[in-house]
């Protein structure tokens, strides 16, 4: 029976009323797939569809067969050596291969999914961190370069033992598998692991365990967080986080008639944990449209026909891709579709509202994060849902709005619609233990208990949490502290403007000030000019009225869309200092800005005349923060 949350008041009667060991009685991910499977066996777990035509053929496995490839994979890892403390990494598009090699990862020891777009020098950092065994990974595939990455970063990893290849050629019928035989690049091997098959020794495998499961709450999963600057942070997770966000939506919306659509990578938590363990804990079933989800080519024009196709109640969003589909009319019936949720960043008011006008379906815009397991709240199904809200906490996280010390310890608790930290504690954090890198959980965890997020926020006075920012993203102009969401809630309410990113861009006075980029809805025009004005008229507060509006083609984005705001930054510091050394005649060039783990961002600089001088760069560029070097050294 599910407990229809709409209130606080709801949630604390959940918790009282049991206590979460009581609920959830399976220890392990296989002990969870086992109780499903004997309760859903014959029903649809999993489909996955290689190109996104509404008819063009997909995969489906049900919960029997999962169970028992599941078995396979896990067996399979272990013939390869991987014990409970041992690491298999899987470098893979979304495919059924991907559930897989998670959910047998993690069963035979510790699986860390990785991103595929990330270059081969990042791979082989977090192989080298986790110390994998094992890799999946694809075999050489047309207009796909995660076989060649891996292979250079697996040469850069030598912990790497054996390298298992997902040929995504089974997936295609003719012509099109013909096809890809002609065209199919070449390979050349450069590291020294055991490469084979990952379908031919799976099958190879007993479809039950070979081996008995340690039922202890050990740690069964490291995912990184970041990686497209620096080195990424790898959080660690335990069967209890990942079983508790299969219980959290399952405990108040998801149930097994329920078919989730998600368009979103493997290799995120929002896809590996809000998603699939929703339906490994209800029976409910998951359906990935292309390797690429989102990004993959059609998605967007298919999109409400995909969901005609499989008769989805759930789907699944970020604000990238909300910003998107209100451009996409409703061509198809989605009269089975419940709710969309939405997560991974703040949804702009305004896209919300255009959204739901368009579609008529409702957005529950929730909330969570990588180092919490996942997830945090939710708005209520039933009940109220706040507008610009991430909802009500799940039962059994605690929330608070905190003002900390740079070592976590409690400066005070914010009242009621105070901006502060936002801090959890649920069954998701590791207290002490969040990253792998135990350097790196130092100052991490207030009190010694929750969880810092770095976000700001806010705890209205019926319990709903509002994100107001991050702090590292907040721009401080002469002293004062501008709210980025100010300036893009503003230029979300343009007709033309999809989605922005504002950020702080150097100023010799100021030390930053607003700057604003743009990518455009599709088909629409409009100048820079013009959106200066129209956010000039529609930002209340003065100093954050942008000094510069620029409109991009694309907006930089992570893979679960995401706005890179250091990407953003890197554009504003180049335009700026590229701008200043022209106006003062020195003869040097910006050549790149890059990010050094300790400097952070930094202006390189190449020497376009004999007579330059440090003095003279320094002359120029010494009034603003961020630093800058010579490219020769």
């Amino acid at each position: 029976m599910q407990n229809h949350i709409s209130t606080m008041a709801d949630v604390r009667a959940v918790e009282a009323e049991k206590t979460y060991a009581e609920r959830v009685g399976e220890r392990t991910l296989f002990e969870q797939i086992t109780s499903t499977e004997a309760a859903h066996g014959a029903r649809p777990a999993v489909t996955f569809q290689l190109r996104s035509g509404p008819k063009e053929p997909a995969e489906t496995l049900n919960w029997t067969q999962l169970k028992a490839r599941v078995a396979q994979t896990a067996n399979l890892f272990r013939s390869l050596g991987v014990g409970e403390k041992d690491v298999v990494a899987y470098i893979l598009p979304n495919c059924n291969e991907a559930v897989l090699s998670f959910l047998g990862g993690a069963t035979a020891g510790i699986v860390n999914p990785i991103n595929p777009t990330l270059s081969p020098e990042h791979i082989a950092a977090i192989l080298r961190e986790t110390k994998a065994r094992v890799v999946v990974t694809l075999a050489p595939f047309p207009k796909a370069d995660v076989a060649q990455k891996v292979d250079a970063a697996v040469a850069l990893a030598p912990n790497v033992q054996t390298v298992l290849q997902v040929d995504l050629k089974r997936y295609a019928k003719p012509p099109l598998s013909w096809i890809v035989s002609l065209i199919r690049p070449k390979l050349q091997v450069t590291h020294k692991a055991n490469i084979a098959s990952f379908e031919a020794e799976v099958a190879r495998q007993p479809e039950t365990l070979s081996f008995a499961e340690n039922l202890s709450d050990r740690i069964a999963a490291y995912f990184h967080t970041g990686g497209t600057t620096g080195m990424p942070k790898v959080a660690q997770h335990r069967f209890s986080g990942m079983l508790y966000n299969g219980w959290c939506p399952t405990d108040q919306i998801i149930a097994e008639d329920d078919v989730m659509f998600c368009p979103l990578p493997m290799f995120h938590v929002f896809a590996a944990y809000p998603i699939l363990m929703t339906c490994v804990r209800s029976g409910a079933h998951m359906v990935m449209p292309t390797p690429a989800g989102y990004r993959g080519d059609g998605v967007y024009d298919n999109f409400w026909k995909l969901l005609e196709r499989y008769g989805v109640t759930f789907m699944v969003t970020v604000p990238t891709a909300v910003a998107k589909l209100v451009q996409v009319p409703v061509n198809a019936d989605v009269s089975r579709l419940k709710y969309a949720l939405c997560g991974s960043a703040a949804l702009p008011v305004e896209s919300f509202r255009k959204f739901e006008k368009t579609t008529g379906v409702k957005i529950l815009e929730g909330y969570g994060m990588t180092e919490a397991t996942c997830l945090v709240s939710i708005n209520p199904a039933f009940g109220e849902t706040k507008i610009g809200s991430v909802g009500l906490p799940f039962p059994y996280s605690n929330v608070r709005i905190l003002h900390c010390a740079p070592d976590g310890s409690i400066i005070k608790d914010c009242a009621t619609d105070e901006v502060g930290e936002i801090c959890v504690q649920n069954p998701g954090v590791i207290a002490g233990a969040t990253y792998l890198d135990a350097d790196k959980n130092k100052g991490l965890f207030a009190g010694g208990t929750h969880l810092r997020t770095g976000d700001l926020g806010r705890i209205d006075a019926d319990g709903f949490i509002f994100i107001t920012g991050r702090a590292k993203d907040l721009i401080i102009r002469g002293g004062h502290n501008i709210d980025p969401a100010v300036i893009e809630e503003a230029l979300a309410g343009h007709d033309c403007v999809a989605l922005s990113g504002a950020i702080g861009q150097p100023d010799a006075h100021s030390g930053e000030v607003p700057c604003v980029y743009v990518e455009l809805a599709a088909g629409k025009t409009v100048t820079e000019a013009e959106l200066l004005e129209f956010a000039t008229k529609h930002i209340d507060e003065r100093a954050a009225v942008p000094k510069h509006v620029e409109i991009l083609p694309e907006l930089p984005k992570t893979a679960v869309g995401k706005v890179l705001k250091n990407e953003l930054r890197k554009l504003a510091i180049a335009r700026i200092y590229a701008g200043a050394l022209e106006k003062a005649g020195v003869n040097a060039r910006l050549v790149e800005v890059y990010e050094d783990k300790k400097r952070g961002l930094v202006a390189r600089l190449s020497r376009t005349g004999e007579d330059v001088t440090d003095e003279a760069v320094t002359a120029v560029l010494g009034s603003f923060a961020r630093p800058w070097e010579w490219q020769d050294g």
